[in-house]
């Protein structure tokens, strides 16, 4: 079999884009996140919530993102396996820095054991599981967009009763205060709502464009 001919567009999906995804998360991560060392955007109102979403939210959002997108251009079972993989990822990684966070500043909270965090994993699953049960391997963009959507407002509005019901108490101290915050358009519960779906609802449009394109380039492994 011929192998493919080296092309100058090889660079740029080899090189090019990579680093251009490692400079983005570098400058997410220092000067956008409300946690890191620039904080441009500020760590409080409008700033803080955009710099919030663009930070923590993005980050959720890939986390979603991959099993969401397998299951539309897949089928349920790689979106739900892929969400057992990203999930997993995110659950361990932030279960450990919160727990190591409180264990050296506020005392002993095993965030391995909250079912806020653990809903991480949960709603992985899920996203990828129940948006390809409900395109079942459509190519319709509106079929996508409404199984999309649906996915990911339905896993919203669980993560959200989770993190404001049976979270740990740091946690969900944090969540109560967010919902009873007016720093956003002086309207309580505004801060709260915008980043507990606003990410979700961008995610649910997002990908499945991102979807229909893959589909233009024979990019999803289905028969048609």
């Amino acid at each position: 079999m011929e192998t493919e001919k080296f092309k100058l567009v090889d660079i740029f999906y080899g090189i090019i884009i990579p680093l251009i995804l490692v400079l983005l998360i570098f400058f997410l991560a220092i000067y956008i996140n409300p946690g890191g060392t620039k904080h441009l955007l500020g760590i409080a109102g409008t700033g803080g919530t955009i710099a919030v979403i663009l930070s923590e939210g993005f980050a959720q959002m890939i986390v979603l993102g991959v099993p969401l997108v397998l299951g539309l251009v897949w089928n349920k079972w790689a979106g739900g396996a892929a969400g057992f993989i990203m999930g997993g990822m995110y659950y361990i990684g932030s279960a450990g820095l919160y727990t190591g966070y409180y264990e050296t500043s506020s005392g002993h909270y095993n965030f391995f054991g909250d079912m806020s965090m653990l809903g991480y994993l949960v709603m992985a699953i899920i996203i990828g599981y129940m948006a390809g049960a409900l395109n079942n391997k459509s190519t319709s963009f509106k079929r996508m967009l409404g199984a999309g959507l649906t996915a990911a407002l339905i896993t919203a509005v669980i993560q959200a009763y989770l993190n404001y019901t049976v979270s740990l108490s740091p946690s969900m101290s944090m969540n109560h205060a967010n919902w009873q915050s007016t720093q956003l358009f002086g309207i309580a519960g505004a801060y709260a709502f915008v980043l507990a779906f606003v990410p979700s609802i961008a995610l649910g449009v997002i990908v499945p464009i991102i979807a229909k394109v893959m589909t233009w380039y024979g990019l999803q492994p289905m028969k048609h």
